[in-house]
């Protein structure tokens, strides 16, 4: 079984994801230019900032070759994790609903969040408790989840909303929302529940010394439905 990594030019989390990916499998970097995802069974797209931010958070990334391949790993049933920019990325790239937009205070958010977990049924959160709290960091500057009424309201309706920001209680309130996200959210899945999207980074939080691991209940899942549907044996 076997972890693909992204790293794109300006990529700041790639290492981190890996070495998280590597406490259950084996794992490589792909590079931005590539096509070929060399048979790796889920992929990470990291944190970071990719080409510079230029344009938009993810933009440039987002029509990247190695894009247009995920966009076929996807089409297969292919699992895929982003994490902050890879978030942007994702969204950027029409594989995930709704835009990142500047912080609604207009600063720099790097600090230590709560996380609601809403939806256990995803190969991400399988492992996870319904109302379970995670605690992992964010850092961005343009984090602020939008989407038109309607695409939040299926959102809801189809529980494709993962993670919401909370209180340590868990409570959804605003002032536990850093960023100014519609509705607190905080994560997404697609509508087949293969790709999930979220601002904060469990590839931070997979290390007692980086103050906690919390993120690695995200890594284990995604693990574990590897296993139980035998996609890494088809691939």
């Amino acid at each position: 079984m076997k972890f693909g990594v992204i790293r794109f030019p300006g990529s700041c989390d790639e290492v981190d994801a890996l070495l998280a990916c590597r406490r259950f499998a084996d794992a490589e970097l792909l590079w931005h230019h590539d096509r070929d995802l060399h048979g790796v069974d889920a992929i990470v797209v990291p944190g970071g900032f990719s080409y510079g931010d230029y344009l938009r958070a993810g933009a440039v990334a987002g029509k990247s070759p190695v894009v247009e391949a995920l966009r076929e790993f996807v089409a297969n049933g292919g699992y895929v994790l982003g994490s902050c920019n890879g978030f942007q990325i994702l969204c950027e790239a029409g594989l995930l609903a709704g835009v990142l937009m500047r912080n609604e205070c207009l600063q720099y958010r790097c600090q230590s969040t709560n996380l609601l977990v809403e939806n256990v049924e995803t190969p991400f959160t399988r492992g996870l408790r319904a109302g379970q709290v995670l605690t992992m960091p964010i850092s961005h500057g343009e984090g602020k989840y939008h989407a038109d009424p309607e695409t939040l309201r299926t959102l809801n309706q189809r529980h494709q909303v993962v993670f919401r920001y909370a209180t340590a209680e868990g409570q959804v309130t605003r002032a536990a929302n850093p960023n100014g996200s519609a509705e607190n959210i905080a994560g997404i899945v697609n509508d087949e529940g293969t790709v999930l999207g979220l601002m904060p980074h469990p590839e931070r939080a997979a290390e007692s010394a980086m103050g906690g691991t919390d993120g690695l209940q995200i890594f284990h899942s995604l693990l574990g439905s590897l296993v139980e549907d035998g996609t890494f044996i088809k691939r």
